[in-house]
C-alpha cells in the first residue's frame, strides 16, 4: 500500500512513473517531472508504510522484540538509502510497489547496522535520531537481537518479492555483500582497530567505503537490478552507477565527520563531538574542516559527473546530490 488517497488506481500502484501522478500540476517543475522535495517526501512515506506493514505482529508474545525492531526502524531517519533505490529504479519503468519493498529491506538492514554500531562494545552511543538508542531503551541483549532480526527480515522481504528468481537472488546477493566482511561488518572492524592511532587518509577512505559506502552502493544497484540485469549489455550503466555510489557514499561519511565537529547534538540527533572524544581518526581530523568540506563538495560533483551521461532518466539520483549539497551548506558553511 502507498500513502496516496483512496481513489489511486491499481495502475498507479504498480508503475513508478505514474504512482505520484495524483499530486497535481503544482507538484511538477517546468520539465514536467516531480519537484525533488515532492518525490522524496512521497517516496519516503511509501517506504515507511511498507516498513509498518512488514514489522508488525498482532501479538508480540512475552517479549518486546518486535516493539524494539519498530522503534529502531520507524522513528526518524532521512531514508536516504531507500530513496537511492527509488531513484535508481526511475532509470526504467520499475513497478513502484517492488521498489518500495526493496527500499524497505534496505532500511531494515541500515537500521540493523546502526543498532549494532551504537552498542557499548562498538561506538557506545546513547542517542540516535534524537532518541535513546535501542540498547539504552530496551537493554543490550534485546538490541543485539533487534539487529539480528532486522537483518533476517530484510532478506525475507527480498526473498518474498513478486519477481523472477534470478532477480531476487541478485538482490539478496547485493545486500549480503554490502554488510559482509567485505562491507559494513569489515569496515566496522577496521574502524574499531584504528581508535587512538595515527593513520593515513587513504586508510580512512578505504574503511569508509566499506563501513557506510557499501550499503549506499547496494542501494543504488538494487534499484537498478529490479528491472535492468547487471550483464555485459548494461556494463556502462552499472559502471556509471558504481562511480556515483562510491563518490556519494564517501561524501556522506565526510559530511558526517564535519558535522560531528560543527553541529550540536540536537541537529545531529546523536551525541556531538563523539569522534574526538573517542579518539577516532576521521577525514575531518586528518584534513582539517575546510579541506574536508571541499573534499565532500568535490565528491558530490564527481558523483554528478558520473551520471551525467545517463541524461534525464537519472534526474532523481541528481536530486539526492543536490539535497546533500544543501545540507552541507546549511549546517557547515564556509568559515
Amino acid at each position: 500500500m502507498n500513502n496516496l488517497q483512496a481513489d489511486t488506481t491499481p495502475q498507479d500502484d504498480r508503475t513508478g512513473a505514474s504512482s505520484l501522478g495524483g499530486l497535481g500540476g503544482q507538484a511538477r517543475g517546468a520539465s514536467g517531472g516531480l519537484l525533488p522535495e515532492i518525490w522524496m517526501q512521497e517516496g519516503a512515506k511509501r517506504v515507511e508504510k511498507v516498513l509498518e506493514r512488514l514489522l508488525f505482529v498482532e501479538h508480540d508474545g512475552e517479549t518486546e522484540l518486535m516493539a524494539a525492531m519498530r522503534y529502531a526502524t520507524l522513528y526518524g531517519g532521512k531514508r536516504t538509502r531507500a530513496l537511492l533505490c527509488l531513484a535508481a529504479g526511475a532509470l526504467s519503468d520499475t513497478p513502484a510497489h517492488m521498489l518500495d519493498d526493496v527500499g524497505a529491506a534496505i532500511e531494515m538492514m541500515h537500521a540493523c547496522t546502526l543498532v549494532h554500531d551504537d552498542l557499548p562494545a562498538m561506538d557506545d552511543d546513547v542517542l540516535r535520531r534524537g532518541l535513546p538508542t535501542v540498547h539504552v531503551k530496551y537493554g543490550e541483549a534485546i538490541a543485539i537481537l533487534v539487529g539480528d532480526a532486522l537483518q533476517a527480515h530484510a532478506f525475507l522481504t527480498l526473498a518474498s518479492l513478486d519477481a523472477p528468481g534470478d532477480y531476487r537472488i541478485a538482490l539478496v546477493r547485493e545486500l549480503a555483500l554490502a554488510v559482509s566482511a567485505e562491507g559494513a561488518a569489515g569496515g566496522q572492524a577496521i574502524d574499531l582497530s584504528l581508535v587512538g592511532k595515527h593513520v593515513e587518509l587513504d586508510r580512512i577512505v578505504a574503511m569508509y567505503r566499506m563501513k557506510s559506502g557499501a550499503l549506499v552502493r547496494a542501494s543504488v544497484r538494487m534499484g537498478a537490478i529490479c528491472a535492468i540485469a547487471d550483464d555485459a549489455a548494461h556494463a556502462a550503466l552499472y559502471c556509471a552507477l558504481d562511480r556515483y555510489s562510491v563518490c556519494f557514499g564517501l561524501a556522506l561519511q565526510v559530511i558526517d565527520d564535519i558535522l560531528d565537529v560543527t553541529a550540536d547534538t540536537a541537529t545531529l540527533g546523536k551525541t556531538a563531538g563523539k569522534d574526538a572524544a573517542a579518539q577516532k581518526p576521521t577525514c575531518a581530523s586528518i584534513m582539517g574542516l575546510q579541506a574536508a568540506r571541499q573534499f565532500a563538495l568535490d565528491l558530490l560533483r564527481d558523483a554528478g559527473e558520473a551520471i551525467a551521461p545517463l541524461g534525464p532518466r537519472a534526474e532523481r539520483l541528481a536530486h539526492i546530490l543536490q539535497r546533500a549539497n544543501a545540507y552541507l551548506f546549511k549546517h557547515a558553511p564556509c568559515a
